[in-house]
């Protein structure tokens, strides 16, 4: 009777995580730059990314930093201000943002050839903007696309120490890991999260920020690429020094000045193996750009030529 009973606890449980999970996709989802988004097809994707200012000006692309709420919008408060100067192409990756999420076995070697196949044919000769781990399949993509210029954002090629395929397991399962992510996903845990390690001041985790955080993080087949990023997969088994060394075109590092994860001189460091130049933006965490981003254009303009 006392197993019977406590299997049907265990069901009960499992029908209430369900019904709760069930509950918690967002309906419908806002352009990250309040611009209606275009479609480029790549490997059975739909990849969605958003286009502005004038075509005939230099191609700049950004690309946005991982994380389980991760799209373009992280660029919303500098693309009209860049787009006066280049022809802005934003993406949302692959199994993010506004772009196709199925449930594929994410991995950092996948990024590395989206952003290198993106980059040959959707652009001419740009210049990048990444930010995070992006920056790492940036730098590696190079090998194969010609860039202009390089600003890399807090650039890492690892954003969680080694693989584990347990976790990865544990979050994609159903019902009971999509209860774990959704948890990690709350409003709250978005809260938190931009609150230690994206932005450096209180203020400047608005209202607005988290909720569109969550809408991101919950639409059909947000946890995926997600339970891969958290358990290691997307990292790159790279010297991140090494590689921005081996590029071609100039490099600047832009990095906040409260960030620890990981702290400025680190980014000096690539900076100085680069041959490039290192900006600090005062009072801003990880997302520089979006917390300061007059700052953040001043520097910019420092160190890119005029067109």
């Amino acid at each position: 009777m006392k197993l019977r009973h406590a299997a049907l606890g265990v069901a009960g449980l499992v029908g209430a995580v369900a019904g709760a999970n069930s509950r918690l996709d967002a309906d419908g989802f806002e352009p990250p730059l309040d611009r209606e988004q275009a479609t480029y097809r790549w490997r059975g994707f739909d990849v969605a990314y958003t286009e502005m200012g004038d075509p005939d000006d230099p191609d700049l692309v950004a690309l946005h930093g991982v994380n389980a709420a991760g799209s373009s919008h992280e660029f919303r408060e500098v693309v009209d201000e860049l787009a006066e100067d280049y022809h802005v192409i934003a993406p949302d990756l692959p199994g993010f943002g506004g772009s196709d999420r199925p449930p594929l076995l994410y991995s950092g070697s996948l990024y590395v050839a989206f952003v290198a196949d993106f980059l040959r044919e959707m652009a001419d000769e740009p210049t990048v903007v990444a930010s995070s781990l992006t920056a790492a399949y940036a730098a590696q993509a190079a090998d194969e696309v010609a860039v202009t210029e390089f600003v890399f954002v807090c650039p890492t090629a690892r954003a969680f120490p080694g693989q584990r395929t347990w976790l990865r397991s544990l979050l994609r399962a159903p019902v009971v890991g999509e209860g774990i992510y959704n948890a990690l996903t709350a409003k709250p845990s978005i809260r938190w999260f931009l609150g230690d390690h994206g932005f450096a001041r209180e203020e400047s985790v608005t209202e607005e920020w988290v909720e569109y955080d969550w809408q991101a993080a919950h639409q059909p087949g947000s946890r995926y690429a997600p339970a891969s990023f958290i358990s290691g997969f997307l990292n790159l088994d790279t010297d991140l020094g090494a590689d921005l060394a081996a590029l071609d075109a100039p490099v600047t590092v832009v990095w906040g000045s409260e960030a620890e994860m990981p702290d400025p001189d680190y980014g000096r460091e690539l900076a100085e193996q680069a041959g490039g130049a290192f900006i600090a933006i005062e009072a801003t965490d990880l997302l520089p750009h979006a917390e300061e981003p007059a700052e953040f254009l001043d520097a910019f303009q420092q160190r890119v030529p005029a067109q």
